[in-house]
């Protein structure tokens, strides 16, 4: 527990050095990018503090390690490393599987009318993740509309068919890791939220 949360704290400290590199450079991509992604690693433990969600250190280590490896990326790594934008994909996909998975569980535990069959969360982690694929290539498209209308240069883009195949294989894959090995994880998340969200009787 205290090495899931050292990392956490490193990453952290490394997205800080990032903003603070964005102020002195005088680079607003670095000071927004570091900045939002530094606020999103916040997340869990507001969450735990505020709402008493049992967020495993694990899980914030996971959420951590998502943002940091996209605002990494986006700091040029994109760029210089192939597989760096297929590695954020696969995170971000599992993270976005796990959200998914948290909310139809929590419904799922709330409501004696509804019952889905734990078979079922497979194919539903996929669909969900692979329509959160399809809404981000969309704003990616939508971005890239913007520079060309603007000649700003965006933060994301799509670079052709292929890439935006490639990227779906790689959101698949992070579903499939949230589907074979997430359940088990995130079962207590989701009967909390259930508690927090609609009371202790079901």
């Amino acid at each position: 527990m205290r090495t899931q949360r050292r990392l956490t704290r490193g990453m952290q400290l490394l997205l800080l050095g990032l903003v603070c590199y964005g102020f002195v450079a005088g680079r607003p991509k670095a000071i927004t990018n570091g900045g939002m992604g530094l606020l999103i690693t916040f997340l869990p433990a507001v969450l735990e503090r505020n709402y008493q969600l049992p967020i495993d250190p694990w899980l914030g280590l996971w959420i951590t390690t998502a943002v940091f490896l996209h605002t990494a990326g986006s700091a040029g790594l994109y760029g210089q490393i192939d597989w760096w934008d297929h590695l954020t994909h696969a995170m971000s996909a599992s993270v976005a599987a796990a959200v998914g998975y948290t909310a139809a569980r929590a419904l799922d535990l709330h409501s004696d009318e509804i019952h889905i069959p734990r078979r079922f969360f497979f194919v539903y982690i996929f669909i969900f993740v692979l329509s959160f694929g399809v809404i981000w290539e969309l704003f990616e498209f939508a971005l890239d509309i913007l520079d060309d209308l603007t000649g700003l240069t965006m933060p994301l883009a799509q670079h052709g068919l292929d890439d935006t195949v490639r990227d779906s294989m790689y959101n698949s894959l992070g579903a499939l890791v949230v589907a074979i090995f997430g359940q088990a994880h995130l079962t207590s998340v989701a009967e909390t939220v259930r508690v927090r969200v609609f009371g202790e009787e079901s």
